[in-house]
């Protein structure tokens, strides 16, 4: 790529980050380790969970928490169908149904009363997300999981570090699964990390996870086959030096979005990303624009061209999982959730990350401007 390629993410890696996997490749394990072992205590004071388990990716390990619940064939699982990170992809790899209900036209959050009116007598859980970084209403699901008598399963892969109501996500779930993949703040390449309270879920995740390097001369079976779904002491010793400061992480972060904001304000045909009342601090994923309704699915691409021309990767924040080809085989249609169809068609998700200029951000909002021309739309209000 060029110097002039601004890209969607941009990993903020430190010297302390590079000294960490530095000593890791120097140290006698490579694979899952005590660097493994530290990174999980950490990260579970972090969250203010008992337990970590660290795995391989979020998918994986909601896919672990699903098997540690017993859920699988038969199952349904109620599930948003928006977002960036398709963890809900588990589901069905688990065998299990996502039952997709409608979100939020301004959050972009699972509703609660959508959600409970999918509810059957196959429901074995909720999985609700913090799409974005934004928190969904958890004192909601909280009450419709215990009325219910299902587990509440969190989704925070796209979320590190938002508050609602004075907590951080992933203290809501019964369990609630991470991911360190790009483009999250917390990168470690690859992994992902899922915590609880319950010593007991915490001791079959492992147990599903895989035998540690020690273990491995084992003929015995134990409960069952475990699927080698760890972490290696490289990336959990990156994701552990990263952690030491997520909090410079995010404020820079937090820098860039104000520098978006400046931008988008004298842009009427956009809507800035949105913060409901009961939420104390968002930590976006992505910063994600939303377009005004004069403007099309198809005018949304050609602005997505526009900006590649001019050397800005951006991308449709979300494709809805319920048109997607494997679930519209299973019986999803089109108009089926017109809110979250409504809110991904006009969605554009552009660069964010810490190594963004002030020049740069008005770059990106100037040329997103002139392609909303280009493509005819002109200033239009988003309602």
């Amino acid at each position: 790529m060029s110097d002039a390629w601004i890209a969607l993410s941009d990993p903020d890696i430190a010297p302390s980050d590079l000294d960490a996997v530095t000593a890791a490749l120097a140290s006698p394990t490579l694979s899952m380790g005590a660097a493994t072992e530290a990174f999980e205590a950490a990260f579970a004071a972090y969250v203010g969970r008992r337990h970590a388990v660290a795995v391989a990716s979020g998918t994986i390990g909601l896919g672990l928490v699903l098997r540690a619940y017993g859920i699988g064939t038969g199952d349904e699982v109620i599930a948003s169908p928006h977002g960036w990170r398709e963890t809900a992809h588990a589901i069905a790899l688990a065998g299990a149904t996502p039952v997709f209900a409608d979100i939020d036209y301004w959050a972009g959050t699972l509703v609660p009363e959508k959600a409970a009116a999918r509810i059957t007598p196959r429901t074995r859980a909720l999985l609700v997300s913090n799409p974005n970084g934004h928190p969904a209403p958890w004192d909601a699901f909280r009450a419709l999981a215990e009325q219910h008598r299902v587990p509440l399963l969190e989704d925070s892969t796209e979320a590190i570090g938002s508050l609602y109501r004075g907590a951080r996500v992933g203290s809501f779930g019964d369990c609630a699964v991470f991911d360190f993949s790009q483009p999250s703040p917390l990168v470690c390449g690859e992994g992902g990390m899922v915590v609880t309270d319950d010593t007991d879920i915490a001791t079959a995740l492992r147990r599903h996870r895989g035998r540690r390097p020690e273990e491995r001369a084992s003929v015995v079976l134990g409960l069952a086959p475990p699927l080698q779904a760890g972490m290696s002491d490289l990336a959990a010793a990156l994701g552990l030096s990263q952690l030491a400061r997520i909090d410079t992480i995010l404020e820079k972060r937090r820098n860039v979005a104000a520098a978006y904001l400046q931008q988008i304000k004298s842009f009427e045909g956009i809507k800035d990303p949105f913060v409901a009342p009961d939420v104390d601090d968002v930590h976006w994923f992505l910063y994600v624009v939303h377009l005004g309704t004069r403007f099309t699915r198809s005018a949304r691409d050609a602005i997505v061209d526009d900006l590649r021309t001019e050397q800005v990767q951006a991308t449709a924040y979300s494709q809805p999982l319920h048109l997607q080809p494997f679930y519209f085989a299973q019986g999803c249609r089109r108009g089926d959730l017109p809110v979250t169809e409504k809110v991904a068609h006009r969605a554009v998700a552009l660069p964010f990350h810490t190594h963004l200029s002030p020049d740069r951000i008005a770059f990106i909002v100037g040329t997103m401007k002139d392609a909303s021309i280009n493509v005819g739309a002109g200033a239009a209000i988003y309602l």
